[in-house]
Parts: structure tokens; C-alpha cells; sequence
């Protein structure tokens, strides 16, 4: 949650969806990708796809700590992917070459096109089991063998408080954007599936919200 989704129905709340975040989490959630990218990232000058990335603040920290990164930053709303394309272009209007938007989804990916890492932050959460399968599989796809998987996200609910804060939030992005998902599905065991375990990882906001990098 709290990314968006593959289609447009993120548009309808692009205006006012990071203040939205920030009011609810703080900063957690942006710890939260920080971690994953500072003890994911691969070195050097890596081809990374980001997906799902809303309003753009993960280029600029990829492009921090990965100066010579190319990424392609595949995002379904397209008013999102306006405000991830001015917020680079205002903050780091050099690295612009660097950046491919696309307006699609998994699905408009290449048979071609292969990965060095594969970024998905807080966009899994948003589908039903068996479109995720369908989602993770089709990453998995694109992911160079041994390339890792960079996630952040929220895991299963343990505490009444976060059973009731997942729940306010999966109705009001179903009733505002339309999301699959009605409640958690099992992110981990689908990354699992596919011969990926959990590295580095990290928990955040009394472990509503974890960080790791999932490996072969």
C-alpha cells in the first residue's frame, strides 16, 4: 500500500498521497526503503527496475548512493509518474538520461529486458493471492540470475492495533483506487516460491513494517 497501483486508479489520489503517508508513519516507511536500498543495491553502475514507485522520492536515493545507476521506473498512474518525473528533474535534473518512466505494468515488460535488481516498495501488498503469484512470478522474470530483490513493505499484522490500521487503510484504497487485496497477502511465501530468501533484514514502526533483501 501506500505505492501504486497497476492500473490508474492511483491517480485519484496522487495529490495528496504523500502527505497521507508521512500523517499516518512518519518517516518509517522511508527508513524502511533506505535500509533496503543502502544494504541491497548491487555496486557499481547497476540496470535496476523500480516498480510500483509513485511519486519518485526512491530515484533520488538510488541515484545518491548509486551514482551511475540506470533505471527504468515502471508506474501505472500517470499522474504519479508526472510527479516522479518533476521531482527528478527539480532535484537531480543531471541524472535524467539515466531514468526510463513507463507508464504500464508487469505486463509491459520485455522477454528482453533483464535486471540487476529488482525494487518493489510497499506494492506487493496491494494485490489478491493469485494475482500476486501472477505479479512476483513475472518480476522473477526479468530479474538477472543471482540479482537481488530489493522489498520493503508491511508484514503480517501481530497486534490488534496493526490488524485495525491495515484493515482502515486496505478499505480506503479499495474504495479510492479500487486495489485487489482486502487484507495482507503471504508476500513472503510467494518470494519464497521462487527460490528467494529474506538477507538484511529489518523491522520497523513495532514490526508492522519490514525491509530485506531477498536473494537466490
Amino acid at each position: 500500500m501506500f505505492a501504486s497501483l497497476p492500473d490508474a486508479g492511483f491517480d485519484r489520489v496522487a495529490a495528496f498521497y504523500d502527505p497521507l503517508s508521512r500523517l499516518v508513519y512518519g518517516r518509517t516507511l522511508l527508513h524502511a526503503q533506505q535500509h533496503a536500498l543502502v544494504v541491497g543495491l548491487p555496486p557499481g553502475a547497476p540496470h535496476l527496475l523500480v516498480i510500483g514507485g509513485g511519486t519518485g522520492a526512491v530515484l533520488l536515493e538510488i541515484l545518491r548512493l548509486r551514482p551511475q545507476a540506470t533505471v527504468v521506473f515502471l508506474e501505472a498512474s500517470s499522474q504519479m509518474l508526472t510527479k516522479a518525473q518533476a521531482l527528478l528533474h527539480s532535484q537531480h535534473p543531471t541524472a535524467a538520461p539515466q531514468v526510463e518512466f513507463q507508464l504500464g505494468t508487469e505486463n509491459d515488460l520485455t522477454g528482453q529486458a533483464v535486471f540487476d535488481g529488482i525494487i518493489t516498495f510497499f506494492f506487493l501488498d496491494l494485490f489478491e493471492p493469485q494475482r500476486l503469484r501472477q505479479v512476483v512470478t513475472q518480476l522473477n522474470a526479468v530479474r538477472r540470475p543471482m540479482a537481488p530483490w530489493l522489498f520493503a513493505d508491511f508484514a503480517p499484522p501481530q497486534t490488534w492495533w496493526q490488524r485495525g490500521l491495515l484493515s482502515v487503510m486496505y478499505r480506503f484504497f479499495r474504495l479510492t483506487t479500487g486495489i485487489s487485496g482486502r487484507d495482507m497477502p503471504p508476500i513472503q511465501a510467494e518470494l519464497a516460491r521462487l527460490g528467494l530468501r529474506a538477507d538484511k533484514q529489518k523491522q520497523f514502526f513495532q514490526g508492522m513494517v519490514a525491509a530485506a533483501v531477498w536473494v537466490s
